[in-house]
């Protein structure tokens, strides 16, 4: 083979391989975008859909006991439990700009996580007792936690799920840790500085921004709740 020949040939080889860095380039920054998108766009539509037909009749209240009878009272009904994969709650945090409102999903599987963010599933419910821990994309699929770094205590993070809102208050900066520490999300976050049980709130995501070798956390608390009936939440004018 002569020396041109092998000069051409890996020049078609550079060539090539330039064009395949180029087009994954614009599928992770562009093309996961435009599908983030879209299937975020298709959950919200979902969750107001839902919202939209009303809440859920409460049950009809048991007549009571004849005279001279008891009975045990029946316990309220347990909430429906999120299903798998599907959209509940909106979530808003001023910090991150006006227009910064992503959905959340049930799990945190690779397939969610591409339709918004993912709620670790055994966990605590919205607003319960407990550490309610969230998920998110740092980068790619539409960059939900591009600006997570910027997050400084006192910070809102703002939920509905179509009938209250709720504001959690950010306790602290962002905290750096591997993916093994998953005590993180623990009832009581381990290092949150919580020191017993209450109604908090756990993000997570990538860190270094365009990695995954560690992840960054933010940890908050439940600071104030309100019918949607009434309005917004105060956190949205502050």
């Amino acid at each position: 083979m002569s020396v041109r020949l092998i000069v051409r040939t890996f020049s078609e080889l550079c060539i090539t391989v330039g064009a395949l860095i180029v087009l994954f380039v614009v599928y992770v920054l562009f093309w996961t975008g435009v599908k983030a998108a879209d299937a975020t766009e298709g959950q919200i539509d979902a969750l107001h859909s839902r919202w939209a037909q009303g809440p859920v009749s409460a049950p009809a209240p048991q007549p009571s006991p004849a005279p001279g009878t008891s009975r045990t009272p029946k316990e309220s009904p347990a909430p429906a439990a999120y299903r798998d994969g599907k959209p509940f709650a909106m979530m808003y945090i001023p910090r991150f700009g006006k227009g910064w409102e992503w959905p959340v999903l049930e799990n945190t599987a690779v397939r969610t996580l591409q339709k918004g963010l993912g709620h670790y599933s055994g966990t605590a419910r919205l607003g319960a007792t407990g550490n309610f821990a969230v998920a998110g994309h740092r980068r790619t699929y539409g960059d939900p936690f591009k600006d997570f770094p910027e997050l400084r205590p006192g910070d809102a993070v703002v939920l509905t799920d179509g009938t209250t809102w709720f504001t959690y208050r950010v306790d602290k900066p962002p905290y750096r840790t591997v993916p093994s520490d998953i005590g993180v999300i623990d009832p009581v976050p381990r290092k949150s500085g919580f020191d017993g049980p209450g109604r908090y709130l756990t993000l997570t995501t990538c860190e270094p921004e365009w990695g995954s070798s560690h992840r960054l956390i933010a940890w908050a608390h439940l600071d104030a709740t309100r019918p949607v009936s009434e309005g917004e939440p105060a956190a949205f004018h502050s």
